[in-house]
């Protein structure tokens, strides 16, 4: 034998065990940030284009509240007209 008990054999095999997960387990966390830094880089590229929409939104959001109001007092003209038509 070498000097060494059996405890002490199995904590070296294990020790081994555990630095050899450790190292898996670090380089499966840095290829998850390096996957995760893609993912980021191509939202980034999208900024431009969310701008866009969202500033499109606005607009026709603007537009939507003025074509309601026009649309409600044109609608108030048509049964004035109704009413006149009816009356006669």
């Amino acid at each position: 034998m070498d000097g060494r008990s059996s405890f002490e054999q199995q904590r070296a095999a294990l020790m081994g065990e555990i630095a050899e997960s450790f190292e898996q387990v670090l380089a499966n966390i840095n290829k998850l940030n390096r996957s995760l830094e893609a993912v980021i880089a191509v939202g980034n590229e999208f900024s431009s284009v969310e701008a866009l929409w969202s500033q499109f939104e606005g607009v026709m959001a603007k537009e939507d509240e003025g074509g309601d109001a026009q649309g409600k007092s044109a609608d108030g003209q048509r049964a004035q007209q109704d009413d006149s038509v009816l009356s006669r």
